[in-house]
């Protein structure tokens, strides 16, 4: 008996063993999808439209921006290289369109639309501009800053101006707006500005947005693989800027650009003109049981659900004759959270049809303006 159990236990051990020796499980590779509402009569595509690679001072090689995009649950991404920086010459060839030319096959194989881009890199004014749509970036590698737009417009491209407050070009980190913008501006060869850039918001570059009929932009800017800058796994997600299509593909994304059908979705706070907002927010949050019956002083629940990937935080905008609710309520991505109501003890019994005032702490209509949601509820007040 002891040589059997002996050769039991030896048995165990070797499976074991072998077990710990076996080939690792492959590395899934899986997308987490980003739900956010469509605008009625559009598609809501995710998309980073200034990104780096190895072509200029990346780290990465462009068919792994593909990869990362398609993993994130991005719709489409603009490779936007540096023109005149290219701090890797001496290992990889001063291609222009080389970045576009190899990521664009390993888009195409994971549904992710990629848009040739170039960043057109000068001093203030005016700064870094990104043309996208290009058909031949090469031909934007002139000397004159001035030449090289007028190339992209010829082209047919979207022109933004890249991170207006940047430290490095504005040590206060304001964003100035300088003749040569004007000019680019009335000359129709500057389309829209960056409201967000990294973990930047630049709030003069919102108000630009409304003052001067640009489309507002939010991007990473990226240049590290995406997981050394953002937390993927925790749900640090990168900046993006959501454009409003007709459909999901590149020649919708540029006509929706052109239009200026834009937002910015920056971690959890959305940037954007309120046609655009109120529709995403409407759809996100829905009232679940909101008819209610409250008894005396008893407190009652509502439920509301946030069928979208962004949290929501609720600012009560004022009271509500007869009821006491709570002043503020966050309600996080993909969950359903309780609503407090109790009525006043000089609350009159019967149907009370409420709208409750809210403002959404973090959906930006404006610099300073943060949109107004009000939702109904139909209480039923008895002694």
């Amino acid at each position: 008996m002891r040589s059997m159990h002996h050769w039991l236990m030896l048995t165990a051990a070797g499976m074991l063993a072998g077990a710990a020796f076996a080939d690792p499980a492959p590395v899934l590779r899986a997308r987490t999808p980003i739900h956010i509402p469509d605008v009625p009569g559009f598609v809501t595509l995710k998309c980073d439209l200034h990104i780096h690679t190895v072509f200029s001072d990346g780290g990465v090689w462009p068919s792994i921006r593909a990869e990362e995009a398609w993993r994130e649950g991005l719709d489409a991404i603009a490779l936007t290289d540096h023109l005149e920086y290219q701090p890797h010459a001496a290992d990889v060839a001063t291609n222009h369109n080389r970045s576009f030319e190899i990521a664009k096959p390993a888009g195409d194989e994971l549904d992710i639309i990629v848009i040739r881009g170039s960043e057109i890199t000068r001093g203030m004014p005016p700064g870094h501009i990104n043309a996208i749509f290009l058909t031949n970036s090469e031909a934007l590698s002139t000397t004159n800053w001035h030449d090289a737009i007028q190339e992209a417009h010829a082209q047919g491209a979207f022109i933004f101006w890249n991170h207006p407050g940047w430290d490095a070009q504005q040590p206060d980190g304001v964003a100035r707006w300088y003749p040569e913008h004007t000019e680019l501006l009335e000359a129709g060869m500057l389309h829209g500005v960056e409201v967000v850039n990294e973990r930047s918001y630049y709030p003069e570059s919102h108000a630009w947005c409304a003052e001067k009929h640009l489309a507002m932009l939010s991007n990473s800017d990226i240049h590290n693989p995406i997981h050394l800058d953002y937390d993927v796994r925790e749900g640090d997600a990168r900046p993006m800027t959501l454009v409003f299509a007709r459909e999901r593909s590149a020649d919708a994304i540029k006509e929706a650009l052109f239009a200026r059908r834009t937002a910015v979705l920056s971690g959890d706070r959305l940037i954007g003109a309120e046609e655009y907002l109120r529709p995403i927010v409407s759809a996100s949050i829905e009232v679940v049981h909101g008819t209610l019956n409250v008894h005396g002083r008893d407190r009652a629940q509502a439920q509301l659900t946030n069928r979208s990937d962004i949290p929501f935080t609720l600012v009560r905008r004022g009271d509500v004759d007869g009821f006491s609710l709570p002043k503020t309520l966050t309600i996080p991505a993909g969950k359903t959270v309780l609503l407090s109501v109790q009525a006043k003890r000089e609350t009159p019994a019967g149907r009370h049809d409420l709208l409750i005032p809210f403002e959404v702490s973090n959906a930006l209509i404006a610099p300073d303006t943060r949109l107004h949601l009000d939702l109904p509820l139909t209480v039923t007040s008895a002694p």
